[in-house]
């Protein structure tokens, strides 16, 4: 429970062990996302630091030579010119080269991150972490680190390497000249620093405290677009509604961003005047220099470009230290999503499952979602025999969708166990147990592909067989309405995305959209198709439907079910009176188990509930008649 909040193995990049951690898993994500890219870029970024030394060198002795005359060890002014020519085409054209290695790197680090990042989440075993809303922040930043933050972090190293040449260069040509003003312009760059680098903790901590609202924000900017949330909104006239709240987050976002930026202001104000004063001083200092004839032309020339560049360098090293401090505190998140332990347990030796042979069996089953949480089940116990059909019914919260999750392993129970022909379930393969259940789910998913695809899904290794995937769309009644579609089952189920071009006019053409009672047979069919499970999970498995059509897959899923172990979840009594079983949950706890017959005779929630229901229907009957006389 709780998943995400304050896990063992969550990794954080605090300290200078964080820091170095995280630093070394991004290198190592850079190095194996292209190591012929990585090592061009380095190469490419030292030559760069050394060009701008080697650029006022040149000018100083070029200029020495045109003042004072050649000097017969030396090179001639000409092939001074050339050098300096040679070093401007390089420092134009090795940037090109440097951005071409760095577009490369940045596009293997997203794919392999993106790789690695959506590989782990898809290793979750349970669904507590995706209900956890400091984990679904945690994981939207993961998200938007994990493509920019190891590109910024390796961009943040090569430039330090490249600026770092370039200021001993620059540092070694001004000392010649003046060293005390040497150390006063590198030690001016170290407020400078600091300011940076406590400002850069600042907004990553702003990132996180404004993460939820970001997330409510999209969550209203979805609605405002979503075709399923429109349609409502547009009748409900809550356009306005929804619109003041995407506002209110923006400004409440905004607020917090005008508040930093008016903090990073008033910091970084006084470090930079602070290195204005001393560069104007040098100037004034070595100008007064050279008109006491203490400097000739070339030294100051030198002392303008070294002082400038060392500046320029130690700024540019400023921001990529705090850039790729920035990148580091982000891509902790990244690096905490993928450090996570596992959300449930699995064993390193599983015990070998087998079709189910016996039975299933809930003992004292005890459940709640959070550790302060309330109870959901309180001391469950119930056994469904092979074979066997079972339904649950219930008021709403009884607990009978956590049931379902349990036997799924979804979650484990909090106390007790579930058990698959007497083997506790937790020590078995998560995914050879889900291998021998089928299921529809009642918030079943409208997945924005083809036909086939939104059936092969439920057994991918079929995939690829048009005739099993068309008998299970015929026995969930879907084959009719499929064969009508524009492109049959190759027809793309959404209007979200652009479906292939349309070969009259060569524009992309749209897909189709469906009905509620469509999507819920489609559903089915992709329950069909796990044919040869164990165990198959029916909850509200004809929600949507009308009643003729309700009817009739039924009778279809009562066949399909024959012999195969089930469990049905329905509110429509009507639909379960025909169980072999039916369990009835209040509270959390059975309150009453039998078959329809026996649960009516014993006149207790199942009796009442039952003929609540078909008292409505009678009740229209009567009034028709009546309308009919």
């Amino acid at each position: 429970m709780n998943a995400g909040r304050g896990e063992p193995g969550a990794h954080r990049l605090g300290g200078p062990r964080g820091f170095v951690a995280g630093a070394g898993a991004a290198l190592g994500l850079t190095w194996r996302a292209g190591p012929v890219a990585f090592v061009c870029h380095l190469l490419l970024t030292v030559v760069q630091g050394l060009l701008p030394p080697a650029l006022t060198l040149l000018t100083k002795w070029l200029f020495d030579a045109l003042q004072y005359g050649r000097d017969t060890s030396g090179p001639s002014p000409l092939a001074l010119a050339t050098g300096l020519g040679a070093v401007t085409a390089l420092m134009a054209l090795l940037p090109l080269a440097a951005d071409y290695t760095q577009a490369r790197l940045q596009r293997g680090i997203a794919h392999l991150a993106q790789q690695r990042l959506y590989g782990k989440v898809n290793r979750f075993i349970g669904l507590s972490r995706f209900e956890d809303p400091q984990f679904l922040d945690r994981l939207r930043l993961a998200q938007d680190s994990a493509i920019s933050a190891p590109a910024g972090i390796t961009t943040a190293m090569s430039g330090l390497v490249q600026q770092s040449i370039a200021v001993l260069g620059m540092v070694a040509v001004l000392s010649a000249i003046s060293p005390w003003l040497t150390v006063v312009t590198v030690a001016a760059a170290v407020p400078v620093l600091l300011v940076q680098i406590s400002l850069t903790r600042r907004q990553a901590a702003l990132l996180w405290r404004i993460s939820p609202r970001n997330r409510r924000q999209v969550f209203y900017q979805g609605l405002m677009l979503d075709v399923s949330a429109v349609k409502e909104v547009r009748l409900f006239g809550a356009g306005g509604f929804l619109l003041d709240r995407m506002d209110s987050e923006t400004r409440d976002i905004n607020a917090a961003e005008e508040r930093h930026e008016r903090r990073v202001l008033a910091s970084q104000s006084p470090p930079v005047v602070l290195s204005v004063l001393i560069a104007a001083g040098g100037l004034v200092w070595i100008v007064n220099g050279a008109l006491s004839g203490r400097f000739g032309v070339g030294d100051v020339s030198a002392f303008l470009t070294a002082s400038a560049g060392v500046q320029g360098a130690l700024s540019t090293m400023i921001a990529h230290i705090t850039g790729g401090y920035q990148s580091l505190l982000t891509f902790r998140h990244y690096v905490d999503v993928n450090r996570l332990p596992v959300d449930l347990p699995v064993p390193p030796d599983p015990v070998p499952l087998s079709p189910l042979a016996d039975r299933i069996e809930f003992d004292d089953v005890w459940f709640r979602y959070q550790d302060d949480g309330p109870w959901v089940l309180r001391g469950v116990s119930l056994t469904i025999t092979r074979g066997e059909s079972v339904a649950l019914v219930g008021l709403n919260g009884a607990g009978k969708s956590t049931l379902v999750k349990l036997v799924c392993r979804l979650y484990d129970p909090t106390r007790g166990t579930v058990r698959w022909d007497g083997t506790d379930i937790r020590e078995m393969d998560p995914a050879r147990l889900r291998d021998r259940i089928s299921a529809v789910f009642q918030d079943r998913v409208a997945y924005d592909l083809s036909a086939t695809d939104n059936i092969g899904i439920g057994d991918l290794r079929h995939l690829g067989d048009p005739g099993r995937i068309a008998d299970a769309a015929r026995r969930a009644d879907a084959h009719d309405f499929i064969g009508e579609l524009p492109r049959g089952y190759a027809t793309l189920l959404s209007r979200t995305f652009p479906e292939a071009d349309n070969e009259e006019t060569g524009e992309p053409s749209v897909g189709v959209a469906l009905s509620g009672g469509q999507w819920q047979r489609l559903a089915l069919a992709r329950a069909m198709l796990r044919d040869d499970r164990d165990l198959i999970i029916l909850d509200e498995p004809t929600a949507g439907l009308d009643a003729a059509a309700e009817h009739s897959l039924h009778e279809r899923m009562r066949a399909h079910r024959a012999g195969t172990t089930s469990l049905l979840i329905s509110h429509r009594l009507g639909t379960v009176r025909r169980a072999d079983r039916i369990v009835v949950l209040a509270g959390g706890r059975i309150s009453e188990c039998g078959s329809h017959g026996e649960l009516v005779a014993l006149r207790g929630e199942y009796a009442r509930l039952f003929a609540l229901q078909a008292s409505g229907y009678t009740d229209d009957a009567a009034e028709d008649e009546e309308v009919a006389v």
